[in-house]
């Protein structure tokens, strides 16, 4: 169940990175899916850390401590979430305004960083090189390659 819903996780993400592309390449205009494929990666991604953190852990914190310097997949997986806890606060009409475009777009770029390392933790928990963990680097990798390609032309 755990990895379950870090995998629908990773995968929403990439399906919400999907859109741009698909609106540039193919005129399909699925813009208003994006938000929502994001917000529900979201919630699967707190899914995925809470079973770990309570059902697998039991919150024991020496426990916790032990896992993270064992297994450093963990530390980046984290780290996405992390990343993803103010995109996600942040979702919302009313922050736009009060942020402002430009600094709404710019802390909404932290999602490419969130993706790659949301990949990078798939393929180290896989501790082996699967057909499926390299189609997830090389596909996380195309679409958030492709964002920095689009942004060095302007």
């Amino acid at each position: 169940m755990e990895h379950r819903a870090g995998l629908w996780s990773l995968q929403l993400l990439l399906a919400s990175l999907c859109v741009t592309p698909l609106m540039r390449f193919a005129r399909i205009n699925l813009i208003k899916f994006r938000k929502p494929l994001g917000l529900l990666a979201f919630g699967y991604l707190v899914l995925h850390f809470l079973i770990w953190l309570v059902l697998d852990m039991a919150l024991r914190w020496d426990e916790i401590a032990r896992d993270l310097v064992k297994r450093p997949y963990i530390v980046v997986g984290f780290a996405a979430f992390v990343i993803l806890v103010p995109v996600a606060a942040t979702s919302w009409q009313g922050a736009i305004r009060r942020m402002g475009q430009v600094a709404w777009q710019r802390l909404h770029r932290l999602v490419y960083l969130a993706v790659l390392l949301g990949a990078v933790h798939f393929v180290m928990q896989e501790k082996v090189w699967t057909v499926e963990a390299i189609a997830y680097l090389i596909g996380t990798t195309l679409l958030v390659g492709m964002r920095f390609l689009w942004v060095r032309r302007w």
